[in-house]
């Protein structure tokens, strides 16, 4: 369920009695026209790519039903959010982390090849092919622990997919993955996808958001804590003048919103929980996406060539690291490992 509706689950038996996932939208004027410029955006996917390569979901049909439109998508699994969720919030595996980022790059990407920004990109928004999973006692945490068998995701909710030629409001992304120059309203393009992208990896390394706030003035905090002071030339272009004094962060560091974020947040390099050279690989990529500048950040293309997806390249050609060589949650070599 969602603001826009719901999805159910539905047998179609003009189609052999195969399971359907149906988006079922309220019939409120904003969500029918949202609904009706993601069945454009898809028809457009699905033709650009009839083999389903990059990974968008697949429509199969839509209707309207009274009033409300209804789009068939293929079934897919659980949410990476629900997945995290009813796993404790434990963060996944390395080693599907790679896997799962990779693939979302790639799909990513393509709507960038094809002139699209996403620009609602969560882990809500990445589904599970199939959520099945196997579950072993954890001696350390003292919890059952939930691993997936198959990390194979799908991009989901083009609702908000914007072209470069359409006209691109203000404010896109939910809260945690937004960009800064969304914030600051500097413009966007396909660039906040990737800043959001950043953020979704790290979720999915820690298990929780690092932006765990809903006002902009302390979600500038937070960055500037994470990622150090945000750079003079956007703060000397926005018209958010309010959240700045003498072109830095008008931010009290001892009030109670200060001691909030300096308890919440740390420096990237500090989120780090194993210190080998897959950790800091994702590290760095992660640092990459989340550059604050939109010019300077990572582009896709160039993400998809990153140190950190060498490994799969290994794997294509049968050179796998033996599970000896591994660390607990799958990453290669062991030094220093620590999980919280």
């Amino acid at each position: 369920e969602g603001a826009f509706g719901r999805v159910v689950e539905c047998i179609d038996h003009k189609a052999g009695g195969r399971h359907v996932a149906v988006k079922i939208v309220k019939n409120v004027d904003r969500y029918s026209e949202a609904a009706l410029s993601e069945i454009q955006v898809l028809e457009h996917l699905n033709e650009s790519d009839p083999s389903n390569t990059y990974r968008c979901v697949q429509m199969l049909e839509w209707f309207e039903y009274h009033g409300h439109i209804c789009i068939v998508f293929e079934l897919l699994g659980l949410s990476t959010y629900d997945f995290i969720k009813e796993n404790g919030f434990l963060p996944f595996r390395l080693d599907h982390i790679r896997q799962m980022a990779y693939q979302i790059c790639k799909s990513v990407n393509f709507l960038h090849l094809n002139k699209l920004t996403h620009t609602d990109l969560k882990p809500e928004n990445i589904l599970l092919v199939q959520s099945d999973y196997t579950e072993e006692y954890n001696p350390r945490l003292k919890r059952d622990e939930r691993t997936l068998k198959n990390p194979d995701i799908k991009v989901v909710d083009f609702g908000s997919a914007t072209y470069d030629y359409e006209y691109h409001s203000t404010l896109v992304s939910t809260r945690h993955y937004r960009a800064p120059e969304v914030i600051l309203a500097l413009g966007w393009a396909q660039p906040c996808d990737v800043w959001s992208i950043g953020c979704i990896l790290i979720e999915y390394y820690l298990g929780y958001t690092v932006f765990p706030t809903h006002d902009n003035k302390e979600h500038l905090a937070m960055m500037e804590r994470i990622l150090g002071p945000l750079p003079r030339h956007m703060i000397q272009k926005t018209r958010k003048r309010k959240y700045f004094h003498r072109d830095q962060l008008d931010w009290d560091e001892h009030s109670s919103a200060g001691r909030y974020v300096a308890r919440r947040c740390k420096p990237l390099k500090e989120l780090m929980t194993c210190r080998d050279a897959d950790h800091e690989n994702l590290f760095d990529l992660i640092q990459k996406m989340l550059e604050y500048d939109p010019a300077k950040r990572i582009t896709l293309e160039e993400a998809l060539k990153h140190p950190f997806f060498f490994p799969l390249k290994q794997e294509k050609r049968k050179r796998s690291p033996s599970p000896e060589q591994s660390c607990p949650d799958g990453s290669s070599p062991p030094k220093k490992c620590r999980r919280f």
